[in-house]
This record gives structure tokens, sequence and C-alpha cells, in this order.
């Protein structure tokens, strides 16, 4: 005779309609559709979406927090513009953070977790010869989620999962030249190469120079497309000072006037 088993009280959390408006409003942004500059009109907003303005405006205000959206006075918010400095400040921290969690992927992953990780890349390879934004940018989350989950250290992956959006708008801004796949896959091959072999050392290199001709790429389309420094002004001299390529051998980074510098190789081309 079977006996009838309690019903489950375990609670599976559902996202809140904040969080779902703001994904999609983040997503738009980091697609495209949504330009740098452009004003978001709540109005607009609530028909695309069919939600409130509450939930807009709640929203709204989670993507301030993540530096997606501004909010200008007399003006409401817009879509942010990133600034030359933003960005290369973005890629200086990135680079020294995902560096490290290579290194350490290397050294303290599990077996299954490289192999997922090598599923991650074939994944992301296969969206490359089919391309399209979304799955691209959708694939190389997937990748640096298991990166850095297998790292095994929480403080970089916390401090880089609040970088996330802002980085997957860089990407999206280095999206418009597909020049770069070629490299790019190879760069992440290479990556992956080292990891397999559990050389720490090799992967922090592999993944630092990939991040390096990443900055290199989006900083050229940044000045192209006439974004401004943080004074407002486009820069004059479009070719920043090239520090030695020693900087991406060593956890320390090299610096210039007391600030950390990502090095960048020659030859990048916009895609990240």
């Amino acid at each position: 005779m079977s006996i009838d088993q309690p019903a489950s009280l375990k609670v599976v959390a559902q996202p809140s309609l904040r969080d779902m408006v703001a994904d999609r409003i983040r997503d738009s942004v980091i697609s495209g559709r949504f330009q740098p500059g452009q004003r978001l009109v709540e109005r607009e907003l609530c028909e695309l979406t069919g939600v409130s303005r509450t939930s807009i405006r709640e929203a709204l205000r989670e993507l301030v927090s993540e530096g997606l959206i501004t909010s200008l006075p007399n003006k409401g918010p817009i879509v942010s513009i990133v600034s030359i400095e933003t960005a290369e400040s973005i890629y200086q921290v990135r680079g020294l953070l995902e560096g490290l969690a290579a290194r350490l992927f290397a050294t303290r992953a599990s077996d299954s977790a490289i192999r997922a990780l090598e599923h991650a890349v074939n994944e992301l390879e296969h969206v490359y010869r089919n391309y399209s934004s979304g799955a691209f940018l959708s694939a190389k989350a997937r990748f640096y989620e298991i990166l850095l989950e297998g790292s095994g250290n929480e403080i970089a992956a916390a401090m880089l999962r609040t970088m996330h959006a802002r980085i997957s708008l860089l990407r999206a801004t280095s999206l418009s030249n597909s020049a770069r796949a070629t490299a790019s896959m190879a760069e992440i091959r290479a990556l992956l190469k080292a990891i397999k072999a559990r050389d720490g050392e090799g992967a922090w290199c592999a993944c630092v120079e990939h991040i390096e001709n990443a900055a290199e790429a989006a900083l050229k389309v940044l000045r192209r497309k006439g974004a401004p420094d943080d004074a407002g002004e486009v820069p004059a001299d479009p070719t920043p000072p090239r520090p030695t390529r020693r900087a991406a051998k060593s956890p320390v980074p090299a610096t210039r006037d007391g600030q950390a510098v990502v090095t960048k190789r020659r030859g990048a081309s916009p895609r990240d």
C-alpha cells in the first residue's frame, strides 16, 4: 500500500516584473535597438512593453545603477554614451579580473568544467559562422559565466558581473566589422588550449591578449563615431601611447601616471 507523500513546500523564485522589464530594455540597448544618446520616453516604453509607468520607472532606475542609462535634468533618461576614458577604464579592469579568472580556472577547475568551457567555445564558434548579434552576445556571456564560476574566486566574479552590462554594450559597439571574427576565435582557442594544459600563466597571457585586442578594436570604433572624452571633447590624437607587451604576462599591470593600462596589439579590428 502506497503512502501519500506531503506536497513539496519548496518555493521556486520567479523574476519580478521590474526585472523582466529591465531585461527587455537592457537587451534592446545592448543589441543596438536603442542607440547611445537616444531619449527613452516612458509613454513609448509603456506601449512597447505593455506595462505601467511605475514598472518602467523602476526598471530604468536599475539600468541607471548599471551605467546603461543616464538620467539628465530637464530631459529624462537617455541611453548612456560611453566616453573614451570610461571604455579604457572598463577594459583595464576587465583585463586584470578576467586574466586572473583564466589563471585560476586553469589550475582549479574540474575536468567537467573544462569540458563545459570547451562546449561553450564550440558554440561560440558556431555563432561566429552563422552570425547574429543576439546569439553572439548570449554565447559570449555563457562562455564567461563558465570561466568565472570555475575560477573559484567569487570576489572577482562578482566585480565582473556588476560590469557585465557595460562590457556587453562595448561588445555591441564593436560589432560593426566582421573582419575580427577569425582572429578573435583563434585567441579564444589559444586560451582554451592553455586551460586544457593546466597552464595558468599561459591562460593569463591568452586571456589578457584577447581583451587587449578587443579594447583596441572597440576604441577605434568609438573614436570613429566621435565618442567624447570625459571632458566632452573628441581626442585630437586617436592613437594612444603603446605600452610594453610585458604587461600581459604579469598579474601586476603596467602603469602610466599611476593608472593601470591594458596593452594593445597591432592589427586588431572591431569585434570582441
